[in-house]
């Protein structure tokens, strides 16, 4: 028996009914079932907009102010230490943003040789700085990939990862320290092929890319609360998902307290950033807010227990008693300067509620100090990422920051040059024994 075809016209008469009743039964969902649908259908994620209402990011109030803790000449002995001096050749991108982060892009140094935050800033903003400190030397080296990648839907990707050098090391690193620095979202930025875009892009690409389960949100966490509290709680993600400060809190809660960059201390950080703003926003569920300050009881009771007798919390802080018990001989002392120092960082915007008596903070803050200002310069470039938090850490427990406390200090202690080393004295030639006029030969 042969097949009639079905005519054309026919075809697209019977396909109007069926329309009509999938555009009714679409309009009928809720707007959740109809996003969706709509991420079935068109296989894509959705460029789901959140509302950027200040051009500011919130700051966290600063709330001790120790000169036992830190005194005003150890604090600027310290802050020294950290000036950024870095070579204009492939400069890194991490060493850029802690230093920012720590100094703010208001720092202004008398060194003439000091990178203000201006050009710290720059540094990360513009393609064309960048790329002047990342070009190649020789014809055969590969230009880098750019830092910051525009995309088509106007936002700005961040090059991150530990494969060179030339890239932010942390996802989202880069939106986080720029964010604690103070650049607004009105800021321009410069990507390779764009000249009209702005700090906003970069924030709105890092909420568009983020992923719960990734394996880096600690930076992350601490931007969006800055940035999206206390308007926005709850929002989209790009493929549809719900996210709220209550899951971005959970997410820092999830794991043994060693996990996490740093030794697990970013994520302290992190979580007390959220609890600051929930105290003063009610940003969190009572129940998420409750877990989040027992585990900080936990963290504080650890470092009760497991500081070392010299003042130092070790890398392994999380065992407690027993990282003093039985010390972990193949860590490295530029670790346990981490720990230290990341841990006199979150405390330093804690209640007292969650510290360990302020004796042991004192001697912590004795340790590092004198860890500090015993660096060499190359010693202290060579881990200036570490020592950077060292800084930020000691001029908020004096209520300060890195470039106010400095710019205030260099008014009565003002830079002087290092001496130049002496020229070497030009050897001259004596006249031989003999006639009158000739030399003697140099050997």
């Amino acid at each position: 028996m042969k097949l009639r075809r079905v005519p054309a016209l026919m075809f697209l008469v019977l396909q109007i009914p069926i329309m009509a009743a999938f555009a009714w039964s679409y309009a009928s969902l809720s707007s959740e079932s109809q996003r969706q649908v709509r991420r079935l259908v068109v296989a894509k994620p959705q460029n789901i907009e959140i509302p950027l209402e200040r051009d500011t990011a919130l700051e966290i109030t600063l709330l001790y102010d120790d000169p036992q803790l830190v005194s005003d000449e150890e604090l600027a002995a310290v802050l020294k230490q950290i000036i950024p001096h870095f070579p204009a050749k492939k400069m890194k991108p991490n060493h850029v943003e802690h230093a920012l982060r720590a100094w703010h892009v208001d720092a202004k140094f008398q060194d003439p040789d000091a990178l203000s935050g201006e050009k710290l800033r720059d540094f990360l903003i513009d393609y064309g700085r960048f790329a002047a400190s990342w070009k190649p030397e020789k014809e055969t080296e590969p230009q880098p990939t750019p830092l910051l990648q525009e995309q088509p839907n106007d936002g700005i990707y961040v090059q991150w990862g530990r494969e060179s050098n030339s890239a932010s090391v942390h996802h989202d690193h880069l939106l986080a320290c720029l964010t604690e620095a103070g650049l607004p979202l009105s800021q321009p930025v410069f990507t390779p092929n764009r000249r009209d875009l702005t700090f906003r892009d970069v924030l709105r690409q890092a909420l568009r890319d983020f992923r719960y389960d990734e394996r880096e949100t600690e930076w992350s966490v601490m931007a969006f609360g800055l940035w999206l509290a206390p308007t926005t709680k709850s929002w989209r993600l790009a493929d549809g998902r719900e996210m709220s400060f209550d899951m971005l809190a959970q997410r820092l809660l999830r794991g043994h307290k060693k996990m996490g960059t740093c030794g697990g201390t970013h994520r302290l950080y992190s979580l007390m950033v959220l609890l600051r703003l929930d105290e003063q926003y009610d940003i969190l569920s009572d129940d998420v807010q409750q877990a989040a300050v027992r585990h900080l009881e936990t963290v504080r009771d650890l470092l009760k227990a497991g500081q070392f007798e010299d003042g130092h919390w070790a890398y392994n802080w999380s065992s407690g008693a027993d990282a003093v018990k039985s010390p972990d001989l193949s860590i490295p002392m530029y670790r346990h300067v981490i720990a230290t120092g990341h841990h006199l960082e979150w405390l330093s915007i804690a209640p007292e509620s969650l510290h360990p008596p302020r004796e042991q903070i004192r001697k912590a803050a004795d340790w590092i100090i004198q860890k500090t200002v015993s660096m060499t310069e190359a010693e202290i470039l060579d881990n200036y990422t570490f020592f950077s938090h060292v800084g930020n850490a000691l001029a908020m427990w004096r209520k300060t920051t890195p470039s106010k406390f400095w710019m205030e200090w260099e008014k009565t202690h003002p830079f002087v040059p290092k001496p130049k080393p002496a020229a070497e004295p030009k050897e001259t030639t004596k006249a031989a024994p003999g006639k009158p006029g000739e030399t003697a030969v140099k050997h």
